[in-house]
């Protein structure tokens, strides 16, 4: 397994990191596409990187941090499909994990669109149950919320 590069999407400067993340964030949710300028607002907000092996995208992940002491930090992994089982996935979420209890979060909380068959799996293996489903309005496939347990 090839160790994986990070690099953080940041509001201004990164656009190559900016346009990798938003390829991938649409080819995994394509019911829920970002423009560019919506992730720039999310850069603001949440900690958005790409994940590179030999200066190929092939994932990325959100942490969204706590809202308060109480609340959870989501942290959201995503792999290519081309570049899944490969372990790329665990070094992902391993990453948003740490970024996750560095904010402080005591609980971490996932979002997969309910189609991802590889994702639902990957977060129930990792011992993240569902607490929700929901539909944003105008789609047909549910994102399903999840929580670690």
């Amino acid at each position: 397994m090839s160790d994986l590069q990070f690099r953080t999407v940041q509001p201004v400067g990164s656009e190559a990191a900016l346009l990798d993340w938003q390829h991938i964030h649409n080819l995994i949710i394509p019911t829920a596409t970002l423009s560019v300028d919506e992730i720039v607002v999310r850069a603001q907000r949440n900690i958005l990187e790409v994940a590179y092996v030999e200066g190929s995208p092939v994932g990325c992940s959100t942490v969204r941090p706590p809202e308060s002491d109480a609340a959870a930090a989501t942290v959201i992994a995503r792999v290519l499909p081309g570049h899944r089982r490969h372990g790329y996935g665990e070094q992902i979420y391993q990453q948003g994990l740490a970024r996750a209890r560095d904010l402080g979060a005591q609980v971490i909380d996932t979002v997969v669109l309910a189609s991802n068959d590889d994702g639902l799996r990957f977060a129930r293996q990792h011992g993240f149950v569902e607490i929700e489903r929901y539909v944003l309005p105008g789609d047909t496939v549910p994102f399903v919320d999840l929580r670690l347990a």
